[in-house]
């Protein structure tokens, strides 16, 4: 399911099957839709930007006739309230035509903070419609509710297959989208050179594959295997001129000396770092790399970021030099081996919701958030 890249994009949408979220992580200007968010303002940011997507997107084959988009958010009990209002209420002001549809039996829901929401219609009535966007609000047991109504699954299912937009906030895309094997496909890139932190590298991905994320590997280097900072030696899946032709959701790089200066004098992966940027699609960066890297190819730009305490002053925005995991738009940067955890789990929480980010950390027996 390819995307164009054309909008803000993960911190945006696009126009393939899925959402992303915003606040932190956007992995997405090709997707929508895996987003946590943990304010009323963010949640507004979310339907902000589905609004913006959704203005780019074609028409449904049903709504060709008019420039209105047709858009199908489902509710539940247990559905967050606050997250069904705002997507309706911001929709609807931009000129949707927003269908609520209850999966339950009953029209009249009560959601997560006992407010009773009616739907226009069952979800039943929707089979045999086209959407232009579904979009999926969370809470808990709302979005069990969703995931287990079948023909809400066959319609998000079909909407994902006809490269429709379709999207989820807080738990939905854990609960219900990842459930339905819509959140497959996410992309990441790790490139590794010889003298790479391998403590940051394998935990990176190892936490990313953990969470069912397809991670590419890719070594800078001449040979697949890279001798890391400490004598490990690394096998990456491909070399990077091979992984550059293609397309990723999240591009992250290790840190250590000289690992992250051999990333900054590889030229095919500068060039995909600039185009990430400026597709507006995620990447990130840990330990010397947020300055040896992002910071020496213009890729911190009116961003905030952190690194190593070594090289932190080397960052021209210094308001969040000494925070161990910075969030700034598309854009995630963490310090050294001791954040490397949290960084990890950092980048599964802004995609699949804090849930998951904390079903993994436990797994580890590691203490999150």
């Amino acid at each position: 399911m390819a995307c164009n890249a054309n909008m803000m994009h993960m911190l945006g949408v696009c126009r393939t099957a899925r959402l992303t979220s915003s606040i932190a992580l956007p992995l997405g200007a090709d997707k929508i839709g895996r987003g946590f968010y943990t304010s009323l303002s963010s949640r507004v940011k979310f339907t902000r930007k589905i609004c913006a997507s959704l203005a780019q997107a074609k028409p449904s084959a049903s709504g060709m006739a008019s420039t209105q988009k047709k858009v199908l958010v489902p509710i539940g009990f247990g559905t967050e309230e606050m997250e069904a209002v705002i997507l309706i209420d911001v929709l609807r002001r931009a000129g949707s035509d927003v269908t609520v549809a209850s999966v339950e039996t009953d029209l009249q829901i009560e959601a997560s903070r006992r407010v009773k929401l009616v739907a226009d219609r069952p979800i039943s009535a929707c089979t045999e419609e086209m959407f232009d966007l579904i979009v999926l609000p969370g809470g808990m047991p709302g979005s069990s509710r969703l995931r287990d109504s079948e023909i809400l699954e066959n319609i998000t299912k079909r909407q994902a297959a006809d490269g429709r937009l379709y999207g989820a906030i807080c738990a939905a895309p854990a609960v219900a989208l990842e459930t339905w094997g819509l959140l497959k496909g996410l992309r990441v890139l790790v490139p590794i050179a010889n003298g790479s932190e391998e403590m940051e590298a394998v935990i990176i991905i190892d936490v990313l594959r953990r969470a069912n994320i397809h991670v590419v590997v890719a070594s800078v280097e001449e040979t697949l295997e890279i001798v890391a900072s400490r004598k490990v030696k690394i096998v990456a899946d491909k070399l990077i001129e091979e992984a550059a032709t293609s397309a990723y959701d999240l591009i992250v790089l290790p840190g250590g000396m000289p690992g992250a200066e051999r990333l900054s004098n590889t030229q095919s992966l500068t060039k995909l770092l600039r185009e990430q940027a400026e597709s507006k699609k995620a990447y990130g960066a840990i330990c010397a790399s947020p300055a040896v890297v992002l910071e020496a190819h213009g890729l911190l730009k009116e961003k905030k970021a952190t690194a190593h305490p070594a090289f932190s002053q080397k960052l021209a925005d210094q308001s969040a030099a000494d925070t161990r995991v910075v969030i700034d738009g598309n854009l995630i940067t963490s310090r050294g081996p001791g954040t490397a955890m949290e960084f990890a789990l950092a980048i599964v929480e802004k995609i699949f919701g804090q849930e998951k980010a904390i079903s993994i950390a436990e797994a580890m027996v590691f203490p999150y958030p």
